[in-house]
């Protein structure tokens, strides 16, 4: 079968905001006509922007696995957690569903979205055809866990709160967090710079 056509072929643009289609122009500075956006056919400097912020999340993530990210009091144990250690410290405590959490939302997502933006850039960069639909829910899937990557800290807060019910006799937030809170919203503006119309910018994808 033919390919597809494209948007741009069409005259159509989509606004990166509201997603609305809009009719192409040639117009400086054309907006768009539901929420006032600039209309472009691609985001400025997307490659360059989203690697400077995935490669100064990735530095923030170290110091924030390495530093001490809460202090636990108990019963007289004085213990400055890690955010691997705090999950067997959870674990050991009697509290393996929130162990479960901060494992998930400390460990596996950010690895899972550093990975996953890693490999739309470089494939994009390529000009790769490979799995463009595929990469295309990826993308989509990297965008909705960021809303979730918080998670973590919040857990800390939570943890807290659970001084009330005696699981601890207190708990303290350490440096790490702050590390842990940079990598998630560098994270972040890393997937909202990331341009996911450069998935197609390779070779014409044929259906």
């Amino acid at each position: 079968m033919s390919r597809l056509p494209r948007a741009g072929e069409l005259g159509l643009i989509g606004c990166h905001v509201c997603q609305l289609v809009c009719r192409d122009s040639d117009v400086p500075d054309a907006a768009c006509p539901r929420c006032g956006s600039p209309l472009h056919r691609r985001k400025s400097a997307s490659y360059s922007r989203t690697w400077a912020l995935l490669i100064a999340a990735f530095f923030f993530y170290i110091p924030a696995n390495v530093l001490p990210i809460m202090r636990t009091v108990s019963v007289g144990d004085v213990d400055d957690n890690t955010i691997l250690s705090g999950v067997i410290e959870l674990w050991v405590k009697g509290s393996p569903d929130l162990a479960i959490i901060v494992f998930t939302a400390s460990i596996v997502v950010p690895v899972l979205k550093f990975f996953a933006l890693g490999l739309l850039l470089i494939s994009s960069q390529r000009g790769s055809a490979w799995a463009q639909r595929q990469r295309g829910k990826l993308y989509r899937l990297v965008e909705f866990i960021g809303y979730w990557s918080m998670l973590d800290v919040f857990v800390v807060a939570l943890l807290t709160a659970l001084v009330q019910f005696g699981f601890f006799s207190q708990v303290e937030p350490l440096p790490g967090v702050v590390f842990f809170g940079l990598t998630v919203i560098i994270t972040m503006f890393a997937s909202m710079t990331f341009d996911p119309r450069l998935i197609w910018d390779g070779r014409d994808f044929d259906d």
